[in-house]
């Protein structure tokens, strides 16, 4: 994982950011407390969190989806997004993280957005499907387990409507997946999946070297 974009140097990330990267206040106060969690590198980089704002702003989006929150940038970032009316559907099973995105959801005036299901993600999206909800979402951004990354595409693809575009982070895996000698569960996992996405006649693809590695998935029908 990495909350930066991988293979830029420090000069030239600072600069990245210093002519492109517009982040609230609000996302700078809630990545600054997130940088102090153990866990911190499970924390999206703001240039992606504002490539993808620029997608659903591109989109017309209105409903979107987010499987894996933890302290709920890339939650925020989108649903700061989208208009007065849109929909954040928000999939996580800590309460714990989750909290601190509440606090930040409701800071930045966008808690009554975003729907947050606690449980596990495959079971709230097989509800979704089953109370009728494919083919609904605009939009959909999966960064949670990575051995299940197949299992919430599927979902996704199945809940995003045609023409709508699924974003799945961490896909280079910090450069692992292009080393041979790397064959960890996680990295070979997420190997297969990027072969699986490459081959899928069903979307329209382009994996984008920002961060850790953004796949963005066209749903072509």
């Amino acid at each position: 994982m990495s909350n930066k974009t991988l293979g830029l140097d420090e000069n030239l990330y600072e600069y990245l950011h210093s002519v492109s990267l517009r982040e609230p206040q609000v996302l700078v106060q809630l990545r600054e407390e997130t940088a102090q969690h153990p866990h911190s590198r499970m924390q999206i980089a703001p240039e992606q969190g504002q490539f993808m704002a620029l997608l659903v702003q591109l989109m017309g989006a209105k409903k979107t989806l987010d499987i894996g929150v933890f302290t709920g940038y890339s939650s925020l970032v989108v649903a700061l997004a989208l208009p007065a009316e849109g929909k954040v559907v928000a999939c996580d099973v800590s309460e714990e993280y989750t909290a601190i995105a509440l606090n930040y959801w409701h800071k930045a005036g966008v808690a009554q957005k975003i729907e947050l299901h606690i449980a596990p993600a495959l079971e709230s999206l097989d509800r979704f499907i089953t109370a009728g909800e494919a083919g609904t979402f605009d939009f959909a951004f999966i960064d949670a387990d990575k051995n299940n990354y197949e299992n919430y595409y599927e979902r996704s693809l199945q809940l995003v409507r045609p023409g709508g575009l699924i974003a799945i982070d961490n896909v280079l895996q910090s450069g692992r997946v292009a080393n041979p000698q790397e064959q960890d569960k996680i990295t070979n996992s997420i190997r297969a999946f990027n072969h699986k996405l490459h081959h899928d006649s069903r979307i329209a693809i382009s994996m984008v070297p920002i961060a850790d590695g953004l796949t963005l998935a066209l749903k072509l029908h």
